[in-house]
C-alpha cells in the first residue's frame, strides 16, 4: 500500500512524499521555493515515524535526490 503525505505552506504542492509501509520512499518533492531550508529532512522524519522502519529510496534516484541522500546519510 502507497501512502502519501502532502503538507501545504502557503504554495499547494510544495511539498510531497510518496512512501509504502515498509519505509520505501517511492518520491520525494519540495517546491524550489522552499528547498535548502530542511523540509526534506522534516517530511522523511514524518516517514519514518510514520512506518517505524528505516528509510530506503528506491530508483531511480534524481541529481537531486542524491544531494538529498548525501545531506542526510546520518539520518537513518
Amino acid at each position: 500500500m502507497t501512502v502519501c503525505l502532502l503538507l501545504k505552506i502557503r504554495i499547494p504542492q510544495s511539498l510531497f512524499v510518496r512512501f509504502n509501509e515498509l519505509g520505501e520512499v517511492e518520491y520525494i518533492f519540495v517546491n524550489p521555493l522552499f528547498r535548502r531550508k530542511n523540509y526534506a529532512s522534516k517530511l522523511l522524519k514524518l516517514v519514518r515515524s510514520k512506518t517505524g522502519k528505516k528509510l530506503v529510496f528506491q530508483p531511480p534516484i534524481s541529481p537531486l535526490g542524491e544531494k538529498l541522500l548525501n545531506s542526510i546519510k546520518d539520518f537513518n
